[in-house]
């Protein structure tokens, strides 16, 4: 395991589902969770996707976060090759406004699981809170961060409708 690898990789099908997936970065960011991104295509790069996610528990890499759109293959193929967990994200579509994206991720068989969050923007942000509070449970000032941060987002609600 390399002490350069960061714990969490965000792999997406595509570039134009970073959009979506930096939602997850910044919420990785602003935990203090280091993290590395890249395109890893089911469909385009199976090579790529197969070395991958074989690899990803000896690179160091303890939580996978998979973002992908349409047939939405890539979360479910990343976790049948890994014992790490995997957090899919489905990226919405054009077609189904990410519909069909959610149904690909969520219907997993028995014995392969890919814990799936909301279509699109809110599942990408939620994806890297999750990342996080998976990583806290062997990290106490991770832990610390995170229960500081949902203090401030309790915080940041309104009590009233003025401003």
């Amino acid at each position: 395991m390399s002490a350069a690898t960061p714990p969490v990789a965000i792999i997406m099908g595509s570039r134009s589902d970073w959009p979506t997936m930096k939602w997850a970065a910044d919420n990785l960011d602003a935990l203090g969770v280091a993290y590395e991104a890249k395109v890893v295509s089911a469909h385009r790069t199976p090579d790529r996707l197969f070395a991958f996610a074989k690899g990803a528990k000896a690179a160091g890499f303890k939580v996978i976060i998979a973002g992908a759109g349409g047939a939405a293959h890539l979360p479910g193929m990343a976790a049948s090759m890994t014992d790490l967990p995997v957090l899919g994200v489905p990226v919405e579509s054009k077609l189904q406004n990410g519909l069909d994206s959610l149904l690909s991720i969520v219907q997993m068989p028995g014995g392969v699981p890919v814990g799936t969050l909301a279509v699109g923007v809110a599942g990408a942000k939620n994806a890297g809170i999750l990342a996080a509070q998976i990583l806290a449970l062997s990290d106490e000032a991770l832990a610390g961060r995170l229960s500081a941060f949902r203090a401030a987002q309790t915080d940041s609600v309104a009590e009233t409708v003025e401003d």
